[in-house]
């Protein structure tokens, strides 16, 4: 099925084409894109939006824990923060609380600069 949208080709295209770890940095970023709306919608008083957006989120945590490789030790941390993250995911929509998106937001940005600079090492390693 060919699409017709051109942004969506593109944004195909560069799914198909990425590597692992360019495919983590965009669930990173797609997480961090929906908690941001929902973040909007709840100062909005758009809850039932806002919830929508969290659970989207935390269905990008849910994949990102799933494919963790527990043969390796650092894999661990990654489950305990994702566990940490996807509980504040849960309080946020049971509160409304823009707070905890902001906890969120914040834990999610750390991971994703973290995994940036894991890239850089990993492309050229005399950069350690």
């Amino acid at each position: 099925m060919a699409l017709k949208n051109p942004y969506a080709k593109y944004a195909n295209d560069r799914v198909i084409t990425a590597s692992p770890a360019e495919l983590t940095l965009m669930l990173y970023e797609g997480a961090i894109k929906f908690c941001n709306l929902a973040k909007i919608d709840m100062e909005k008083g758009e809850y039932g939006d806002a919830m929508f957006k969290i659970r989207k989120a935390r269905n990008i945590i849910t994949e990102l824990q799933s494919t963790l490789d527990f043969k390796y030790p650092v894999a661990k941390d990654f489950d305990i923060i994702y566990n940490y993250i996807f509980q504040l995911m849960v309080e946020a929509n049971q509160k409304h609380s823009v707070e905890k998106v902001d906890e969120i937001l914040d834990q999610l940005r750390d991971l994703r600069d973290a995994w940036k600079q894991i890239m850089k090492v990993a492309k050229d390693p005399a950069r350690q």
